[in-house]
């Protein structure tokens, strides 16, 4: 056995970094719907404040260290030893619950360490689709309060988590799969279980369908009411949705959803989690219309500025949960695409795994500080902005405050190698304008000749050589 979980964690792990690329990730639905309700586009307007963000996905694939859930789909992407039958594979996966046991559960070193990387707003994983719960409902016993943990005195493990995050002031976001494959009411067992789909035809038997879209509102009826204030209801799982909301741009997308839909009634779920939580940030991601408040293009960038609200999702290294040996990437790349990011008018939702015992690894959590120091102390052209037309010039980026007063550039320093001087096109400063290094304060000489502006770097900043950017402030001309 331990064999099979070397070879099985290699191989699912670089399969999920080659496949998963393609199969396992969300497309961007290129629609997007402004939200009505006042309270909404007030929360939705604080949300792009924050700008960044932290995604914690945490279950049952802890424990051997490997992708999260996507193992027990069968979907020909997915890697796993050919010498296990996929029942025997199923039954061995969810019985990793009998090995949960997190007895070193530290929510406080997650919400610190978030903290220090300049985060603002958190995401968990209260149950990913392999259907083990991360809360304590009521509606499975599929669960980590149903384990070896139950007895611990924070076995409601949301509960905490969103606790821990709430003392350090963030926005706090549920994540809930839609989908899920341990309920019977979706994945039957009187069928075979050929893709992620649900495995029945759902207007044969309406009844067992009735019964899922139940499970569901039920459960998410307990995030809503029994685990304190949220401001974002995160679900994941796109294929589930409404057959009319499959257009020619999603089947683009080779999604394999079946003919019928999967229809779980988001009008009544949206009304609850509303009255419960008024306000509340509805990301049904990929379904574009009034339950997509923003959208979350996955482990990339867009190549251009969007003007509705949205957010790259993407890892810290090149898994979601934890996996042995995972390579974290460099601090400067994740400052780089923070910044891209902020300049195309979106978020940035950085993913972690927590180990089984329940606490970050330490190059995680020393990554995360790494990435502080740059956000903390230019902050200023991160938090609070806006994005503007001419995003863009050369390495150099460009964001306004929220006023629209003040505007300010990033320049993306690479090879480690701190210019003397920053040039860029367009964006040029006010007459007279002071021009201000955001990090240390220092007035930086300007001039500008034929519409190109040059800085001369202050010294303080110039000094730093491990700076990853370098932000400048100024008046609007």
């Amino acid at each position: 056995m331990n064999r099979f979980f070397l070879l099985f964690a290699v191989c699912t792990f670089w399969c999920y970094r080659v496949g998963a690329q393609e199969e396992g990730v969300h497309q961007q639905s290129t629609v997007y719907e402004w939200p009505t309700d006042p309270l909404v586009k007030q929360k939705l307007d604080h949300w792009q404040d924050q700008k960044f963000g932290m995604i914690i996905h945490w279950g049952l694939y802890a424990v051997p260290g490997i992708v999260e859930s996507w193992s027990i789909c069968s979907e020909d992407w997915i890697g796993r030893d050919s010498t296990i039958a996929y029942p025997d594979y199923k039954k061995w996966y969810w019985g990793l619950k009998k090995d949960f046991n997190p007895v070193h559960f530290d929510p406080d070193q997650w919400a610190g360490a978030a903290k220090a990387a300049g985060m603002r707003y958190v995401v968990f994983t209260t149950k990913h689709h392999d259907g083990f719960n991360m809360f304590d409902t009521k509606q499975s016993d599929f669960k980590i309060s149903n384990g070896p943990f139950a007895a611990n005195p924070k076995a409601d493990v949301a509960k905490y988590v969103f606790d821990a995050f709430r003392k350090q002031g963030f926005m706090i976001g549920a994540y809930f799969s839609k989908p899920d494959w341990h309920n019977e009411n979706y994945w039957w067992p009187m069928y075979a279980t050929p893709d992620r789909n649900v495995n029945y035809n759902i207007k044969k038997f309406p009844w067992r369908w009735q019964k899922f879209k139940d499970f569901v509102y039920n459960q998410i009826s307990e995030l809503m009411h029994n685990y304190g204030s949220m401001d974002i209801l995160w679900l994941d799982g796109g294929w589930v949705r409404p057959i009319e909301t499959v257009n020619a741009e999603v089947r683009s997308w080779g999604a394999k959803i079946p003919e019928t839909g999967q229809d779980i009634d988001m009008p009544r779920i949206a009304k609850m989690a509303r009255e419960a939580q008024p306000g509340i940030l509805m990301v049904d991601r990929t379904v574009h219309g009034p339950y997509e408040n923003y959208q979350t293009p996955e482990q990339r960038v867009p190549d251009h500025k969007l003007n509705n609200p949205w957010e790259s999702c993407m890892t810290l290294g090149n898994a979601w949960g934890y996996v042995p040996g995972d390579k974290l990437k460099p601090a400067a790349k994740v400052i780089h695409t923070l910044v891209e990011v902020v300049a195309k008018g979106g978020s940035l939702l950085l993913g972690v795994g927590p180990q089984p015992d329940g606490m970050l690894t330490k190059e995680s959590v020393a990554r995360l500080q790494e990435i502080g120091k740059w956000v903390n102390a230019n902050g200023a052209a991160i938090y609070n902005t806006r994005a503007i037309d001419n995003y863009k010039s050369g390495d150099t980026y460009f964001v306004q405050s929220k006023e629209g007063k003040t505007e300010f550039a990033i320049h993306l320093v690479k090879n480690n190698a701190v210019p003397d001087v920053v040039e860029w096109e367009g964006n040029i400063p006010a007459k007279g304008s002071v021009v201000k290094a955001v990090a240390t304060g220092e007035k930086a000489k300007w001039s500008v000749a034929g519409g190109k502006v040059t800085i001369q770097v202050p010294s303080k900043l110039k000094n730093n050589k491990e700076n990853p950017a370098l932000a400048f402030s100024f008046v609007k001309g």
